[in-house]
């Protein structure tokens, strides 16, 4: 089976991976913007969809099929993002007679609105949050608001990622959030769509990895621990979740397990919860594709997922029982982002002028990051995810902070700095944090502020003078054949 990556960045670099621990052919996919990018040196072939916005390259299906039928792909992987939750990609794929990793286009339909994902978990018996099944529009009705409890989310039906979503706090807020979050919806997924849902307060994100066959086996592959969020998007995971008993992880596992045979599901899914202060649970979605967090869940597990898909993909059964599925240890996965923190975390570009990525026992790096790549902000900020592994939460903790502090990025601002400040805080250590532990974060002041600023004036100064100094042509020659090198040998 030969597979075509309809991604980019790391889990394009993770996917072809898999291929090639399998034996597969593989394909990638590029744009503009992408024409030296490492998962375009990577795969066996590359094939160009077009310019650089997304819309016309890596959201065109018609390209992205054509690009599969021109290379001679049998499967296509979406990844996540991108098309990886669309419908309509996922039917236009089968119907060109190829085979699409991951759910059938009626489970991506059904999950991708999440208000027929509510309906489908309520009938399910899972613990679904109260509030009226029906779409909202700027002018609320009556009997609607009448029965509002503050504050409450704005959520969009489609989509994910934390985006078309808005807080209101009280009724004269509500029909303001109504329209931004309709307004931010319609600009990310296309659909305007959005719903009412209580605000869980001091509530955690934890949510059970499933793998389906389609036939009506489902795996439970433990849960993950998703609370640290900034603006709702995830910013660390971790496996397991810490602290919760036994019975609260069985009736996790036993309520995803249950939604999942009531779909039929096929492929990776993640059916995700809210955890409320009293330690209860209640749904809120499922996200029917891989998961940038999946490596957590392929650490604590020793499953490679993604060889799973495909496996699954190419009509083999599934390899394992629920008995055989064992947790071990601990991992957590920080996610490296160019964005600078202290510009208020805008997205960072520029030019990976050094870069020495972590190592040692326990540590893996997804990224597909290489020296002389550059970043820029056409698409998604995250440039690589660090993931730490320990027999216990407390030796991978330390082996994380020792990671983020190897981790050296030159040329482009990152968030490396932030994460570590986070993992190092002890209230995460200690396991006491929620959704909202970002909004009230107070990184503490950096140590020895001064000697950094001395020891910058110096770097600066004595690049300057090398500057002045250096050789002219032989330099300039080498340097032009050592990037030239790096890139062949990518």
């Amino acid at each position: 089976m030969k597979v075509l990556v309809a991604n980019r960045g790391e889990i394009a670099i993770r996917i072809l991976r898999a291929c090639r621990d399998l034996g597969l052919p593989s394909v990638a996919v590029y744009s503009d913007a992408d024409r030296e990018s490492l998962h375009t040196r990577y795969a066996d072939e590359a094939v160009y969809l077009g310019p650089t916005p997304a819309a016309q390259s890596y959201l065109n299906i018609p390209a992205v099929i054509a690009a599969a039928q021109h290379s001679g792909a049998e499967a296509i992987h979406p990844g996540y993002g991108f098309l990886s939750e669309n419908a309509d990609f996922a039917r236009a794929v089968e119907e060109a007679g190829l085979t699409f990793i991951g759910p059938r286009p009626e489970t991506i339909a059904l999950t991708g609105d999440k208000l027929a994902a509510r309906r489908a978990a309520r009938d399910a018996g899972l613990p679904v949050l109260p509030g009226p099944d029906a779409p909202l529009t700027e002018a609320i009705a009556a009997d609607i608001a009448a029965h509002v409890h503050y504050p409450v989310l704005v959520k969009a039906t489609a989509g994910g990622g934390g985006r078309g979503i808005r807080l209101a706090r009280n009724a004269d807020e509500l029909a303001a959030m109504v329209t931004a979050a309709r307004k931010e919806a319609q600009a990310a997924f296309g659909d305007d769509t959005v719903y009412l849902e209580p605000l869980v307060q001091r509530a955690r994100h934890i949510e059970v990895q499933i793998l389906g066959d389609g036939a009506g086996r489902i795996l439970c592959l433990g849960e993950r621990e998703c609370s640290i969020q900034r603006r709702r998007q995830k910013l660390i995971e971790e496996a397991p979740a810490h602290g919760l008993r036994d019975a609260q992880r069985a009736f996790l596992y036993d309520a995803a397990a249950r939604i999942g045979r009531a779909l039929g599901y096929r492929s990776l899914g993640t059916v995700e919860f809210l955890l409320d202060d009293r330690g209860a649970f209640h749904f809120i979605e499922i996200n029917p594709r891989i998961q940038v967090e999946h490596p957590v869940t392929e650490m604590v597990t020793g499953l490679d997922l993604v060889k799973e898909q495909l496996r699954l993909a190419a009509g083999k059964p599934l390899r394992y029982t629920q008995e055989a599925v064992e947790l071990r240890g601990a991992a957590i996965e920080a996610r490296v982002l160019a964005e600078d923190p202290a510009a208020g975390f805008l997205p960072a570009t520029g030019v990976v002028a050094y870069l020495k990525e972590p190592g040692g026992p326990g540590i893996r790096v997804d990224s597909a990051l290489y020296m002389g790549m550059t970043v820029t902000a056409d698409y998604d900020s995250l440039l690589a995810k660090v993931i730490a592994w320990g027999e216990n939460r407390a030796v991978t903790i330390l082996r994380l902070r020792r990671a983020l502090r190897e981790f050296q990025i030159g040329g482009i601002a990152t968030d490396l700095e932030f994460l570590f400040q986070i993992v190092d805080s002890p209230p995460f250590q200690a396991g006491n944090f929620d959704t909202t532990y970002l909004d009230k974060f107070n990184p503490p002041e950096m140590e020895n502020k001064a000697a950094l600023e001395r020891d910058v004036a110096l770097a600066a100064a004595l690049l300057a003078h090398r500057k002045k100094t250096a050789p002219s042509a032989p330099t300039a020659i080498a340097n032009a054949w050592r990037i030239a090198a790096w890139r062949e040998q990518m």
